[in-house]
C-alpha cells in the first residue's frame, strides 16, 4: 500500500497525472472556479472527486453511462451550503444534522458535511484499489466536537465502487448524528426501479418542504400515489414536477443486506449497503428542464426531514463520548 498526501499548491489548472499503473489512472486539477478535483480512471470509467470540499462525488462515469442526475452546473462552486453547487453525483449529508429542515429547525439543507472545508486528503494506493480519503474536525465552542473520515474506493476493472464514512464523537457528552449517503442518480426514461424489501416498505412522503412549490397537477397526481403502488418505472416524467419522494424505514427487519436497482435495459445501476448501518432509505425522483434525477436509493440513518423529526421519531442515533460508527455504501452500474 502505498500512500499520497495531497496538497492544494500542488495542484493546477492544467490536468496532471500523477499515477499511472497497467489499471488505474489518477489525475488532479482545478476547475476554473477555484474548486479543487481528483480524478480516478480504471478500464470501465472514471470518478471525479472533490478531496478538500466535503469529498463529494461530482462525476461518476462508467461502462458508456452518465451516471449523474442532470443539473444547472457546469463545474463545481465553492460553497458553505449545498444547494449552491447542487451538481454532483454523491455527497456525505449529515452529520449532526441533515435533511429538510422544518420552519423550527435551526439547520441548513443537509448540515454542515456537504461542503466541508477538509482538513487533509490523501490517496492510498494497491494494486487492485485506489483509495481517495480525507479528514475533517468538526469542532463548535460550547457545541459538538467529532472527525469526520470519508473516502471513495474504486477497483480495478470496476464499475461499482464504495463511498465510505467513519464518524467519532471527540466530544465528552453524547453527540446526535443524522448521516445520509445523497446519491443524485441521472434519471433513465423507462427504468425499472426494484429492489429485495417488499414494495409495502415504501411510504410516500406527504409533508411539502419548503423547497417544494406544489401545483395543481402534481396535488392531484400524489393525492392518487397515496392509494396506489409505489412507482415501479420511470414513464410518466410530467408528473416528477416537482419531486416525488418516498421514504423508507426499519428496513432491518425486512433484509441484513439492501440491494436496490434501476434496471436501464442492458445494464442496472446498482447499490448495496448494511441495514444495521443505515436502517432507513429514501426514493427521489424529479424531472424538468432543468433537473432530472432517478435517485432510486438514498441510504441514512433516519428521514431527511430534519432533526426535530427525527428526534420526536425516535430516530435521532447519539454516540457516546470517544464511539465510533463506519458506513459503506457500493454503488455503480453492471452489464446484465
Amino acid at each position: 500500500m502505498i500512500t499520497i498526501p495531497l496538497y492544494k499548491n500542488d495542484f493546477t489548472a492544467t490536468k496532471q497525472r500523477i499515477l499511472h499503473s497497467a489499471h488505474f489512472e489518477v489525475s488532479r486539477f482545478i476547475y476554473p472556479s477555484g474548486v479543487h478535483a481528483i480524478e480516478i480512471k480504471n478500464a470501465k470509467g472514471h470518478l471525479v472527486v472533490l478531496p478538500f470540499m466535503g469529498q463529494m462525488i461530482w462525476d461518476a462515469h462508467f461502462l458508456a453511462t452518465n451516471l449523474c442526475m442532470k443539473n444547472m452546473f457546469t463545474e463545481p462552486k465553492p460553497a458553505q451550503s449545498i444547494m449552491a453547487t447542487y451538481g454532483c453525483f454523491a455527497f456525505h449529508a449529515g452529520m449532526i444534522r441533515m435533511g429538510c429542515p422544518a420552519p423550527e429547525d435551526d439547520h441548513p439543507l443537509h448540515g454542515e458535511m456537504p461542503c466541508a472545508a477538509m482538513d487533509s486528503a490523501w490517496l492510498e494506493v494497491s494494486d487492485d484499489c485506489v483509495t481517495l480519503k480525507g479528514s475533517y474536525e468538526y469542532v463548535m465552542g460550547f457545541g459538538h466536537h467529532y472527525l469526520a473520515t470519508p473516502a471513495v474506493s474504486l477497483s480495478k476493472d470496476a464499475s461499482l465502487f464504495d463511498i465510505q464514512m467513519q464518524i467519532k464523537n471527540l466530544a465528552t457528552v453524547p453527540m446526535p448524528l443524522q448521516y445520509m449517503c445523497h446519491i443524485n442518480t441521472a434519471y433513465f426514461d423507462n427504468g425499472q426501479l426494484q429492489q429485495n424489501i417488499p414494495a409495502s416498505a415504501l411510504t410516500l412522503r406527504e409533508s411539502i418542504p419548503a423547497h417544494v412549490q406544489p401545483n395543481a397537477q402534481w396535488l392531484e397526481y400524489n393525492q392518487q400515489l397515496k392509494t396506489a403502488a409505489p412507482i415501479s418505472e420511470l414513464n410518466t416524467p410530467a408528473l416528477y414536477d416537482p419531486e416525488i419522494v418516498y421514504f423508507m424505514d426499519d428496513l432491518a427487519k425486512h433484509v441484513e443486506q439492501a440491494q436496490f436497482k434501476l434496471d436501464i435495459g442492458d445494464k442496472y445501476l446498482l447499490t448495496e449497503f448494511s441495514t444495521e448501518a443505515f436502517n432507513c432509505a429514501t426514493r427521489w425522483i424529479l424531472y424538468n428542464g432543468d433537473q432530472q434525477v432517478g435517485a432510486y436509493v438514498l441510504p441514512a440513518t433516519c428521514r431527511p426531514e430534519g432533526f426535530l423529526a427525527a428526534k420526536a421519531n425516535g430516530t435521532l442515533i447519539y454516540l457516546a463520548p470517544g464511539q465510533e460508527r463506519h458506513f459503506n455504501v457500493r454503488t455503480g452500474i453492471c452489464l446484465k
